[in-house]
């Protein structure tokens, strides 16, 4: 597996996903010590994500290994807090069930979310920690291989994971005229695209060079879709009115400040040799 891949700093879009609303900052220079943090367990930060657990974000499925650009940040979110590599606790969490409504069981959740005024209906959002581009992959010798523009793409058969602001991108900004299929997970995307039962797979611009470098033989980036008006997002998830939610802003805030963010971008992700499609 790939534990260096690529994309850095783009600011982005998707349709649905918006970055403001970012929690207040708390009160008082100890207001998020260790000890006032309000905590599922008392001395441990308990995360969740989902398994697998992909590269880039993650390294040989193991989010506990510090490797990866969301267990990287993880981490040093959770010493920003006060905590040890050791008092860091996984938990296994799907990715729908992460912002699905009702008491959560983690402090936070790191998989590649999106922040979204829909979602926050149900959860709270720390600041962003990462901007997103959506992007389109295939393979060699693909009818979309070499596409230019996303109307060269409006009769390809594509898909993109469900629940994800890649199928949002795909429904609307793509549009395409196939109705999009729709996979529960991107190995299962992967795996149509291999067996040509799709053209093309949307997915977040890191994973996609993950896909095409690792998951295809002959894999390819078609492009990134056109950014918009609105800024897309991913961002740690907590429940909703959490009182821990300022306290990791303030933590992100502080290494987006400090150059960690950017450090860890250049560590695991970049963006050579993605075009942008008109």
């Amino acid at each position: 597996m790939l534990a260096t891949l690529v994309v850095v700093g783009l600011s982005a879009c998707a349709p649905e996903d918006e970055s403001s609303g970012t929690p207040s900052t708390p009160s008082g220079p100890n207001a998020c010590s260790k000890e006032k943090l309000a905590l599922k367990t008392p001395g441990a930060f308990t995360v969740g994500t989902d398994k697998p657990a992909y590269a880039p974000w993650f390294v040989d499925d193991d989010p506990s290994n510090g490797k990866g650009y969301e267990s990287a940040v993880t981490y040093a979110v959770a010493e920003h807090l006060g905590f040890a590599a050791s008092e860091v606790k996984w938990l296994t969490v799907q990715f729908n069930a992460a912002f699905a409504p009702g008491p959560k069981k983690f402090d936070l959740d790191v998989n590649q979310i999106s922040i979204s005024e829909d979602r926050r209906k149900a959860v709270d959002f720390s600041s962003g920690y990462y901007d997103v581009r959506q992007t389109v992959i295939t393979t060699a010798g693909s009818k979309i291989a070499g596409a230019k523009s996303v109307a060269e793409l409006a009769d390809a058969k594509l898909g993109a994971q469900v629940g994800t602001t890649s199928y949002t991108a795909l429904r609307d900004v793509v549009k395409p005229k196939q109705t999009p299929a729709v996979f529960d997970t991107n190995d299962l995307a992967v795996q149509a695209l291999k067996n040509k039962q799709i053209d093309g797979i949307v997915v977040d611009l890191p994973t996609g060079f993950y896909m095409t470098a690792a998951q295809l033989d002959n894999g390819e980036i078609v492009g990134q879709l056109p950014a918009g008006g609105q800024s897309e997002q991913f961002g740690f998830v907590l429940e909703k009115g959490s009182a821990l939610t300022p306290c990791v802003s303030r933590a992100v805030d502080a290494l987006k400040a400090d150059g960690t963010l950017a450090k860890l971008q250049q560590q695991y992700l970049t963006a050579e040799g993605a075009p942008e499609l008109s």
